[in-house]
C-alpha cells in the first residue's frame, strides 16, 4: 500500500514539475474541441400526439382486419411519410424555397423522411416527432420549421383520410375488378386446358373409365368366357361321341309290319339321348323295352323284304353338333378379342401413373386459381360494404392529443455536456503529456527511486536551498499558472453561459 501511495506521489510530482507544459496542452485541446462544438449546428425538434380511433359502430371483421395493432402502426406510418405527403409539406414549408429540380426534391424528401420518426405507446395513440438542424438558419427558425413541418404532415394526414376515404375506396374496388377479370380468364384457360387433357386421355384417368377398372372388368369376362368355353368344348365332345354311335340310315323291313314303329321308337330314343338323357333314365329304359319286345314279336315276319331311310335321330344330333361348334367358335373369338383388350390395357396401364400426375397438377392449379378467385371476390365485398358504411358515416376519428410543440432546447447537441467532455479531455491530455515528457527525461524525485533505479545504496539526499530571488521568482510563476488554470475554467464558465442564453434567445 506504501508503494502505490509513493508511485502516486512520484507520478503527481513529475506532472506538476512540467505543470506549463500540461497547461499548454490542455488549453490547446479545450480550444480545438470548444471549437468543433461551437459549429456544430443545433437541432430542435418538435412533438406532437395524434390519436387515430375507430368507430365500432359495425363489426370490425365485417369492414377490415384492425385487431394487428403493429399492422395499424405500418399503415399509419407509410400514409404519413409516403413520397407524396412528404413533397406537399416541403412545396408548403420553407425547405421548398431553393428546390428547381426533381432530383433536389427526391434528396429533400429522403433527407426529411429521416428526420421524422411515428412511434405508438399506446393504442390508437401516435407520436410524431420531427427533427430540423439549424445547418443555414437561425436556432429559431430551425425550432419554427420543424414545428411547421408537424403540423403540415398532420394536416395532410387528415385531408387525405377525411376527404379521400372514398377517392381510395373507389380506387380500391377499381384495382380489385381488375384482378377478378384477370384471375377469371386464367380460370376460364385453366378449366379449358383441364378439359381437353380429360378429352384426349379418355380413360386414363382415375374413376370408371380408367384403365384399371377397364382391365378389372376385362380379366372377369374373360374368366367367364374361360369357363363357358370349356362348358361348349365338354358338351361338344359329348355329342361329337352320340353322333358316332347313331347309324345315319336305318333298315325298313316292311313298312305295314312293326319296323315302322321300331323307327319311330329309335328315334325317340335318340332325340331323348341327345337331350342328355342316360340309359337309366325312366323314359329311356320305357323306350328300349318297347323296341325290344316289338322285335321279338316280329322277329319272324317278313313282309317282302326291307329297304333303307334316313335316321332322324341323326340328323338332329347333326344340327346340335353345328349348333355345339358355333358356339366353341363364338366363345374362342370372343376369347382372343378379350385377350387381345388385356394387352392393351395392361400398355396403356403403365402409362396411367404418369397421366394421373399431370391431370393432379392441372387440377391443383385450377383448385389454386379458383381460391384466388374466391378471395379477391370476397375482398372486393368487403371493400364495397366498406365503402357504403363509409358513406352513411365517419368510420376513422381523428384528433390532435397535444399539438406540435416549438422547443427553446435543442434536441442535439448536448452542447453543456460537450463542452464538459472537452474540458475534462484537455485537463487529462495536458496531465498525460507532462507525465509522458518525464518518462522520456529521467529524474529521480526520491533516494528511493535512485537507490532501486541504480542498485547502488544511497546515502542520504540534499534538500534544494532557494535564495529570496528565486523564491519570489517562483511565486510569480506559480501565480502566472493559477491564473492561466483559472483563465481556462473562466472561458468554460463563459461558453456555458453563452450556451444559455443563446437558449433564452430561441423565438
Amino acid at each position: 500500500m506504501n508503494g502505490l501511495y509513493d508511485e502516486i506521489r512520484i507520478a503527481l510530482y513529475r506532472v506538476w514539475n512540467r505543470r506549463w507544459l500540461a497547461l499548454a496542452v490542455a488549453w490547446g485541446i479545450c480550444l480545438l474541441g470548444w471549437l468543433v462544438v461551437a459549429l456544430i449546428p443545433n437541432t430542435y425538434a418538435s412533438e406532437a400526439k395524434l390519436f387515430v380511433g375507430q368507430q365500432a359502430m359495425l363489426s370490425i371483421s365485417m369492414i377490415d382486419d384492425r385487431n394487428d395493432q403493429r399492422q395499424q402502426m405500418d399503415q399509419i406510418q407509410q400514409t404519413l411519410l409516403s413520397a407524396d405527403n412528404l413533397e406537399k409539406v416541403i412545396r408548403a414549408t420553407k425547405l421548398g424555397d431553393n428546390i428547381s429540380s426533381d432530383r433536389e426534391m427526391a434528396t429533400k424528401i429522403v433527407s426529411l423522411r429521416e428526420n421524422i420518426e411515428v412511434k405508438s405507446d399506446q393504442p390508437n395513440v401516435f407520436n410524431i416527432t420531427v427533427k430540423q438542424s439549424g445547418a443555414g438558419r437561425s436556432d429559431g427558425e430551425a425550432a419554427a420549421l420543424a414545428r411547421d413541418i408537424a403540423q403540415k404532415i398532420i394536416d395532410i394526414f387528415q385531408e387525405e383520410n377525411i376527404a379521400g376515404g372514398a377517392g381510395r375506396t373507389s380506387q380500391a374496388l377499381r384495382f380489385l375488378d381488375q384482378q377478378l377479370a384477370d384471375r377469371q380468364k386464367e380460370l376460364q384457360d385453366a378449366e379449358q386446358k383441364r378439359v381437353a387433357f380429360e378429352t384426349q386421355n379418355l380413360g386414363l384417368l382415375p374413376g370408371a373409365g380408367s384403365a384399371s377398372q377397364q382391365l378389372l372388368s376385362a380379366r372377369a369376362e374373360l374368366s367367364q368366357i374361360d369357363s363357358q368355353l370349356a362348358s361348349a368344348q365338354s358338351s361338344l365332345a359329348a355329342l361329337n361321341g352320340q353322333l358316332a354311335g347313331t347309324p345315319a340310315m336305318l333298315s325298313t323291313p316292311n313298312p305295314s309290319g312293326g319296323g315302322s314303329q321300331i323307327s319311330q321308337l329309335q328315334g325317340q330314343l335318340a332325340s331323348a339321348r341327345a337331350r342328355g338323357w342316360t340309359d337309366s333314365h325312366p323314359d329311356v329304359i320305357a323306350l328300349k323295352e318297347q323296341i325290344a319286345s316289338l322285335r321279338a314279336s316280329g322277329a319272324g315276319e317278313s313282309g317282302g323284304g326291307s329297304f333303307k331311310t334316313p335316321n332322324p335321330a341323326y340328323s338332329s344330333l347333326q344340327s346340335m353338333q353345328a349348333e355345339r361348334a358355333a358356339t366353341v367358335s363364338a366363345l374362342r373369338a370372343r376369347k382372343s378379342a378379350l385377350e387381345a383388350d388385356v394387352s392393351r390395357l395392361i400398355g396403356k396401364q403403365s402409362a396411367e401413373p404418369g397421366v394421373q400426375a399431370e391431370y393432379e397438377r392441372i387440377s391443383q392449379d385450377y383448385d389454386v386459381l379458383k381460391q384466388q378467385y374466391d378471395k379477391l371476390l370476397a375482398e372486393r365485398e368487403n371493400m364495397r360494404l366498406k365503402g357504403e358504411v363509409e358513406e352513411e358515416t365517419d368510420l376513422t376519428q381523428f384528433r390532435v392529443v397535444n399539438p406540435p410543440s416549438m422547443s427553446r432546447v435543442p434536441a442535439a447537441p448536448n452542447r453543456p455536456l460537450l463542452l464538459a467532455a472537452v474540458l475534462v479531455v484537455g485537463l487529462a491530455g495536458g496531465a498525460g503529456a507532462a507525465f509522458a515528457l518525464s518518462q522520456l527525461r529521467t529524474s529521480f524525485p526520491t533516494a528511493g527511486s535512485l537507490e532501486k533505479a541504480s542498485g547502488l545504496p544511497v546515502i542520504g539526499s540534499i534538500s534544494e536551498m532557494l535564495t529570496e530571488a528565486q523564491r519570489a521568482a517562483r511565486k510569480r510563476k506559480l501565480k502566472l499558472f493559477f491564473g492561466g488554470t483559472g483563465a481556462l475554467a473562466g472561458v468554460f464558465l463563459l461558453l456555458m453561459m453563452v450556451e444559455f442564453i443563446q437558449r433564452g434567445t430561441v423565438a
